[in-house]
C-alpha cells in the first residue's frame, strides 16, 4: 500500500521507531519519514536558525532536568528563565480570572513582569458580528463576544516575550495564536464538561464518552493501549 499522508496516530506501541532512532528502517509505511523526507529534511533546516535552535534547546533541557518532577507552571518560569524573558503575558478567559491572578503573582515573584488581558476585553456585543439574539448562551441578555484578537494585539503591543493561555474557547484560541507575536504556550485547555481535563474524554472514549464517535465508526473502534498511557 502506498500512503499519501503521515498517521503516527496509528503506529503500534511495539514500533514507535523514531524514539530510538530507527524510523527508517522499522517505521510503518505510513511514518513521516517514509511519507514526506522532503518536509522533514525542511523542518530540519529551519533548526539552523538561531531563535530556534534556543528555543528548541531551552525546551529540552526544561524537559529533561524537570521530568515527572515539575508541574507545568514550574516548567513555564524555568522556560522563561532560560530564555531570558523579562515580561509575560496572559490571555485568559474571563471565567479563569481569579485563576490568572494566582498565576501572574507566582510569575511576579520569580522576577517577571506580567501583563494580563481577559477575552472579554471591549466589551464587543455579539450581535456586532452579525450573531442572532439566539445564538446566545442566554437570549435576551447582553453578551460581549469574545474577544482573542485584541487580548494577542494587546500582549504584543505591551512587549510580551511568552504568552500564556489559560482556558480560551475553541477557536478563539486559535485566532489568538494567530496573532500573537511572542511564543505562546498553554496552562489550560477549557472542557467545561471534563473539568478541563480534555484528555479524559479519550480514555473513556469506548465507555462513558461513546457518543463522541461519529456516524463511521469503524466495527473495532481503537482502544488506548497500555503502553499509551505511560508519559512520553
Amino acid at each position: 500500500m502506498t500512503y499519501q499522508d503521515p498517521a503516527c496516530a496509528y503506529c503500534p506501541p511495539t514500533v514507535r521507531a523514531c524514539r530510538l532512532g530507527e524510523a527508517s528502517e522499522r517505521g510503518p509505511g505510513f511514518c513521516p519519514t517514509k511519507v514526506d523526507p522532503q518536509a522533514q529534511a525542511t523542518a530540519r533546516a529551519w533548526y539552523d536558525d538561531p531563535e530556534v535552535r534556543r528555543i528548541s534547546q531551552e525546551s529540552a533541557r526544561v524537559e529533561a532536568e524537570g521530568y515527572c518532577k515539575w508541574t507545568r507552571v514550574e516548567e513555564i518560569v524555568e522556560f522563561a528563565r532560560k530564555m531570558g524573558f523579562r515580561k509575560l503575558g496572559i490571555a485568559n478567559c474571563i471565567s479563569f480570572v481569579d485563576h490568572a491572578y494566582v498565576l501572574s503573582g507566582i510569575l511576579e515573584s520569580h522576577g517577571f513582569e506580567v501583563v494580563s488581558v481577559a477575552c472579554k476585553n471591549d466589551n464587543i456585543p455579539k450581535e456586532e458580528l452579525g450573531l442572532a439574539d439566539s445564538e446566545k448562551i442566554r437570549p435576551g441578555q447582553f453578551e460581549a463576544l469574545c474577544n482573542p484578537v485584541a487580548q494577542a494585539e494587546l500582549l504584543n503591543e505591551h512587549g510580551c516575550e511568552l504568552n500564556v493561555v489559560m482556558g480560551l474557547c475553541i477557536g478563539h484560541d486559535s485566532l489568538f495564536f494567530r496573532h500573537a507575536k511572542g511564543l505562546t504556550t498553554v496552562l489550560i485547555a477549557k472542557d467545561r464538561v471534563l473539568g478541563h481535563n480534555p484528555l479524559a474524554a479519550l480514555q473513556l472514549a469506548d465507555t462513558y464518552y461513546s457518543r463522541l464517535w461519529g456516524p463511521l465508526k469503524p466495527a473495532k473502534p481503537p482502544k488506548l493501549p497500555a503502553a499509551g498511557r505511560r508519559a512520553p
